[in-house]
Formats: C-alpha cells, sequence, structure tokens
C-alpha cells in the first residue's frame, strides 16, 4: 500500500465539508493569527542545493480504514509485536492518559481533541473539542485537562466526567503569555517531576535572528501560569521532552533547521544538565555537534552552547519522547528513551518515519532502531509517520501514526522471542 496525499488546500476543504459523525464540545473560537513567518527568515532553498519543489506532507483528514492501516509493515526486534489500539482519529498525536483511564489524543492541522474511552471491551473515539488553532499541547493533572492552541490555553476541570459536554473551560491564556506566531509553535508541553508545567516556544521562522527572550525556548510556570521561567534557550522547535528516571535531568528532541542541504544540520537530542537552567543550545547561530550556520552569522557561534547529547538523523523530524520504566520489556530497555521520528520533508531521500530508543550513557546516548518499515527506501515513500509514544501501565508501548490516523501498541513476551 502506498498512500497517495491530497494537497493541503483540498484537505482543508474536505475537512471543512465533513459532518461530524462523533459527538463533540465546540471548543471556545480562536482568533485568526498571523502566518508566524518572520521578515528575517534567510531561507533561500536555491542555495543549499535541494531540490526546491520539496514540500510538507499534508495531513489526510479522513482516517484509514482498518484494513488499509499498514501493521504489515511494521518490523520490530525478536519478542516484540505490534497491533492497532485505536483507529479513527485522523491528525491525532500527542497522547496523555486520564486517571480514570481516558486517552486524550491533540493534534496540529485537525484542529481536534480526541477522547478515547472502552466501553464493552471496545475502545471508542470521541471529537470532545474542535475549531481549535493547532491544539497539540496536552496535559492532565489533577483531573484536569490542560489544552495549550498556539498560544490559546485552557484547563478543563473533572473532564473525565463530562465527556459529553466539557462545558466551559478556565481559560490561562493572558497568564501564560505566550506568543501569538503559528510558526513551529505547536505545543508540547508536561509536567515535570517538580510539578512544574513546562512549555515549547518554538522560533517562529525557519532560520533568523529572532529575540531569545520570547521564542526557541522551553518555559516552565506554575500550573495556573504564573512564576514563568526560561529552563532552555536556543531550541528551534521541539516537540517532546521528558526526564530521565533516575538523574530527573530534562531530556528533549529539537528539529533543525531545512534549506541546508539534505545531509542536515542533524536534528538533536539534547540533555539539560542539573544547574544549567536557561542554558543556550544553539539556534540559530549553531547547529548539530558545532556546525556554524551558513546564513545567519556571528563570531564564535558555538561558544557556551550545549552540545546534543546525541544526533537524531538529518531532518529525522524527532517528536515525542519516553523514558521506558515498565516492566513488560527486557530489562536492557529499562530506563532507554523511545523516540517517535515523524520523518523528512526537506530532503530528497527520506529518512526516519520510524521509532528509534537511545541508550543513555552519562550525558550522551547512542541511538538504535527499534520499530521500523514504514519507510520504503526503494521506491522513496511512507505508509505512516509515528508522531508520540506512551508507555501504557501494563508496560506496553503506544505509537501513534498522525498519517493514518491509529495508534499502534507494541507488546513483549518471551514466547515471540522463541524462548519457552
Amino acid at each position: 500500500m502506498r498512500h497517495h496525499f491530497l494537497t493541503a488546500t483540498f484537505c482543508a476543504a474536505l475537512l471543512a465539508a465533513m459532518p461530524a459523525t462523533m459527538s463533540f464540545a465546540q471548543a471556545p473560537a480562536a482568533p485568526a493569527s498571523p502566518t508566524g513567518l518572520s521578515p528575517l527568515d534567510k531561507t533561500n532553498p536555491s542555495k543549499s542545493g535541494q531540490d526546491s519543489n520539496l514540500r510538507g506532507h499534508p495531513v489526510p483528514p479522513i482516517a484509514a480504514s482498518v484494513d488499509k492501516l499498514p501493521i504489515d509493515k511494521i518490523k520490530l526486534p525478536p519478542g516484540f509485536k505490534a497491533e492497532v489500539w485505536s483507529s479513527g482519529h485522523p491528525g491525532a498525536r500527542t497522547m496523555v492518559q486520564g486517571d480514570k483511564g481516558t486517552m486524550f489524543m491533540g493534534s496540529r492541522v485537525i484542529g481536534r481533541v480526541y477522547a478515547i474511552t472502552e466501553k464493552d471491551n471496545k475502545r471508542e473515539v470521541k471529537i470532545l473539542l474542535q475549531g481549535l488553532t493547532q491544539p497539540n499541547g496536552l496535559a492532565f493533572k489533577d483531573g484536569s485537562l490542560y489544552v495549550f492552541a498556539i498560544n490559546k490555553v485552557y484547563r478543563y476541570d473533572n473532564i473525565e466526567d463530562k465527556l459529553d459536554n466539557p462545558g466551559t473551560p478556565v481559560e490561562l491564556t493572558s497568564a501564560y503569555n505566550l506568543p501569538p506566531e503559528i510558526h513551529h509553535n505547536w505545543k508540547y508541553v508536561a509536567f515535570g517531576p517538580d510539578g512544574k508545567m513546562y512549555v515549547q516556544v518554538g522560533a517562529n521562522c525557519n532560520i533568523c535572528e529572532l529575540n531569545l527572550g520570547i521564542y526557541a525556548q522551553i518555559r516552565r510556570y506554575n500550573p495556573d501560569g504564573t512564576d514563568m521561567e526560561i529552563v532552555a534557550r536556543g531550541v528551534r522547535n521541539t516537540v517532546g521532552f521528558d526526564w530521565h528516571p533516575v538523574t530527573k535531568e530534562l531530556w528533549f528532541t529539537d528539529n533543525g533547521r531545512d534549506w541546508a542541504g539534505n545531509e542536515g544540520p542533524e536534528d538533536e537530542l539534547n540533555r539539560l544538565p542539573k544547574g544549567m537552567e536557561g542554558a543556550n543550545f544553539g539556534f540559530p547561530y549553531c547547529h548539530a555537534m558545532g556546525i556554524a550556520d551558513p546564513d545567519i552569522k556571528r563570531p564564535n557561534p558555538c561558544a557556551g552552547v550545549v552540545m546534543p547529547a546525541a544526533l537524531n538523523g538529518p531532518h529525522s523530524a524527532g517528536l515525542g519522547i519516553k523514558f521506558y520504566t515498565g516492566q513488560m520489556f527486557p530489562k536492557s530497555y529499562q530506563n532507554v528513551a523511545f523516540i517517535a521520528r515523524h520523518g523528512s520533508w526537506n530532503r530528497e531521500k527520506k529518512f526516519g518515519y520510524d521509532v528509534v530508543v537511545a541508550r543513555i550513557n552519562g550525558g550522551k546516548a547512542t541511538i538504535e532502531p527499534f520499530m521500523t518499515g514504514l519507510l520504503d527506501e526503494k521506491t522513496n515513500s511512507f505508509y505512516g509517520r509515528p508522531a508520540y509514544v506512551f508507555q501504557m501501565k501494563d508496560g506496553s508501548l503506544l505509537v501513534s501514526d498522525e498519517t493514518s490516523g491509529a495508534t499502534y501498541r507494541i507488546t513483549y513476551s518471551l514466547r515471540s522471542a522463541g524462548v519457552n
């Protein structure tokens, strides 16, 4: 099976025309936002030597039917097995779970938040909210669902008791005071071990000089949006971070700039060392393991920059990352980080479209393949785009596939590994 993708314009029109076949609550309307494309953006595709016709991959507005899901394409190490866990949620990416077991899923261009529940041993998908601008950022705490949609922030209290009618949320937009630009500002958010809310604010350009006091950073807040701190600067676009189970240090993926060549600069896996809150990770002057930007220049561009713990591949688009703490997988996977690599668009020969593991050794990491098979290198085409990973209570791992509108569950057993 090879996907034939619709144009972005047609997708948007088709989505707008689709009737809502599942019940949902209309989210508070978001005002029109600027494109976020900065006039300082120095992108010049012709200088990179790449095909200037390269474009992003539109998200299909309709989920693939179960019989069309690429489950048979997925390859895993011995003993691991993939199965379809949920389907029918177009464009879903982020995953957070409520205290009562509801799985909430955020999206980007689809503008929806989904809720997945179980009834009579079957999973039901509900459109919980729609009409938001890229509500990719979700977090759950004390019975409340936090929804971040670019610069809009809402809290839905006791949400699991109100899935049919979430009601009017508590709006925290003015407290969080996030910039309104859309470019690289679809959020990833999570509560840290300190109980604080960590929030990504991306660069509002591909590559440009910008105010590092506002953009290209990871922030930390109290849950109500007070006492903002910047914990990492010079971060172009992280859409996934997690804390090491032992050291409690923050690790995050970061997507590198485009139009600087097919080979990179490579995307990064970064670690924020303890005691270095506010550290600089290089953007826009320094990339990867010390590559000076060819367009945005300054003397000693990598001076004082925290180098990556590992490189994550050229244009691989690493998104969700989760450290594994479950008991189902072999001990060799304990405390490794699983990373969903969404897959390249700004590369002639496609790369990524998989899940890798990062094995941590002190402040460094090595990247190894884990879930492959969704990229057909012979035809330079793909069957799915992993977006996020989530560890279930039983130790299994969920992987969301934005393209197919499905989620895969990965399990391990000694029998599957050939051990009796």
